[in-house]
């Protein structure tokens, strides 16, 4: 149930014809796992606080730097040296105190991420590598849990949503692997991309719109163009195929 504070703070999204009381409330429960504190889970987590999501549980193991500055509006300059998920549970509790946020200072591996993401609704992918991004989408299409993707490139930035056992994977999308690099990226395109994240998530567990599901959603910041690729569900995907399935 919303208290008459929780009413009124989310009274202008309550108003959204098919999101009123019962969605509010449905975000009120859910548990998002977010994995990253970047710039991409800064902008998300933000807008997921804001909304009034119940559970942030934000994992990252990297310490606030200088150069995080540009694009990572949860971390400031008196943060520098902090972890990054210290640091953004610190602002998204200040933004919204009726918000529970999980703070995990954590490297995400193979060996750990089935017990960092358990009792989770969702996953929000606001990692900067690939592979990290294909562990978190195994481990979704594993556990049946819908994910949230998002990566940035300069001006460019890329979103899609994942629903387990009905939608194309990342996997589906991305084949082979692409080393880990230090990437330019001016601060507005996580921004973008995150709050894309962050409306998809909202989306989803309101029950409203048409999700990015089977969709890739590219967006052109330097010519300011959306282009959408369709997404086919790959037979034998090594995540999500039928090979997969059968493998112990």
């Amino acid at each position: 149930m919303l208290t008459k504070d929780e009413q009124e703070k989310y009274a202008r999204q309550i108003m959204l014809k098919g999101f009123g009381l019962t969605g509010q409330e449905k975000l009120k429960k859910a548990r998002v796992f977010i994995a990253g504190a970047g710039g991409l889970g800064s902008s998300s987590a933000t807008y997921l606080a804001a909304a009034g999501v119940g559970t942030l549980r934000i994992v990252d193991y990297d310490k606030v730097e200088l150069s995080n500055l540009n694009r990572q509006v949860l971390h400031w300059h008196e943060d520098i040296g902090k972890r990054k998920v210290f640091s953004a549970r610190d602002k998204l509790k200040q933004l919204n105190p009726q918000v529970t946020v999980e703070a995990i200072e954590e490297k995400i591996t193979q060996a750990n991420i089935s017990q960092l993401v358990a009792g989770c609704d969702l996953i929000v992918d606001a990692m900067d590598n690939l592979p990290a991004r294909y562990l978190l989408n195994k481990t979704a299409v594993e556990k049946n849990i819908p994910f949230f993707h998002g990566a940035v490139y300069g001006f460019e930035g890329r979103a899609m949503t994942v629903i387990p056992g009905k939608t194309a994977c990342l996997r589906c999308v991305y084949r082979g692997a692409i080393p880990e690099e230090t990437f330019p990226v001016i601060g507005v395109t996580p921004a973008v991309i995150g709050c894309i994240q962050a409306t998809e998530v909202i989306k989803y567990l309101a029950g409203m719109g048409q999700l990015l599901a089977d969709r890739l959603l590219v967006y052109d910041g330097l010519n300011m163009k959306f282009t959408e690729f369709k997404v086919k569900k790959d037979p034998n995907c090594p995540h999500c195929g039928k090979p997969a399935k059968g493998k112990k």
